[in-house]
């Protein structure tokens, strides 16, 4: 080993980072496993476990400083692969398996998640320099849960599902609290006081207490008003097809 070379303990780290990300895997075949044996509670509760892991690992991976000590290693590529998997893929087979849209079209709503944050994952601007999302950043984990726990009308769900999906092609900018650099201590406060009620609502699954379920709607709303309001002024990079 080179003088210049890193010492043991930080590969050790690093590849340590590594399998916390790569374990995102293991979590969404077993919430896939569960949902098809209609096991509504161990999916959501495995998406959960992904979403949490998901939580840490970059910050894991910085302070790691992985992209130095493993070059040859694409931590990046292997986050993104799995965000697909885990955000999108996993609650897709979730809504499509638990009959949350209309029996004639629940092929299609699935099929709208997958296909439109295909293309929003992929394209260069998904992530803008300064830490936001551009388009709709592919919470459909965070909507299978709600939708499923808020017993609406399967058209009703189809509907809130085609209109997040157009606004996955849409270049609006949405905040991405742990990247964050204005308001972040608030955004990361409510962030976890949100996860613990998402946990209650899994406790009380599938029928959680009303407080906690429009409790922990919430931070939706406050999502959304802190990304407009930190959004004003910013410049959009505007889409082109491929």
């Amino acid at each position: 080993m080179s003088a210049s070379a890193p010492p043991v303990s930080r590969y050790v780290s690093a590849w340590l980072v590594h399998a916390v990300t790569a374990s995102g895997a293991l979590w969404g075949l077993l919430a896939v496993i569960a949902a098809a044996d209609g096991d509504w509670r161990g999916a959501f509760i495995w998406m959960f476990v992904a979403c949490v892991v998901d939580a840490f690992d970059g910050v894991l991976a910085r302070a790691a400083r992985v992209a130095t000590v493993t070059p040859f290693f694409d931590g990046a590529l292997l986050d993104h692969t799995l965000d697909y998997l885990n955000y999108v893929f996993v609650p897709a087979f979730v809504m499509y398996r638990a009959d949350l849209f209309p029996a004639d079209a629940a092929l299609v709503g699935a099929a709208v998640v997958c296909l439109s944050s295909a293309y929003q994952c992929c394209h260069t601007s998904a992530k803008t320099d300064d830490h936001f999302f551009q388009g709709f950043p592919s919470y459909w984990n965070i909507l299978a849960l709600y939708l499923f726990v808020g017993k609406l009308a399967p058209v009703v769900n189809l509907m809130l599902v085609m209109g997040l999906a157009a606004l996955a092609l849409v270049p609006l900018t949405w905040i991405y609290p742990s990247r964050m650099t204005r308001w972040r201590g608030v955004t990361i406060a409510v962030t976890i006081v949100w996860g613990l009620m998402v946990l209650g609502i899994l406790v009380y699954f599938p029928d959680p207490p009303a407080w906690l379920l429009l409790g922990s709607l919430g931070y939706v709303g406050y999502y959304i008003v802190v990304s407009v309001y930190l959004s004003r002024g910013r410049g959009m990079v505007v889409r082109g097809g491929s």
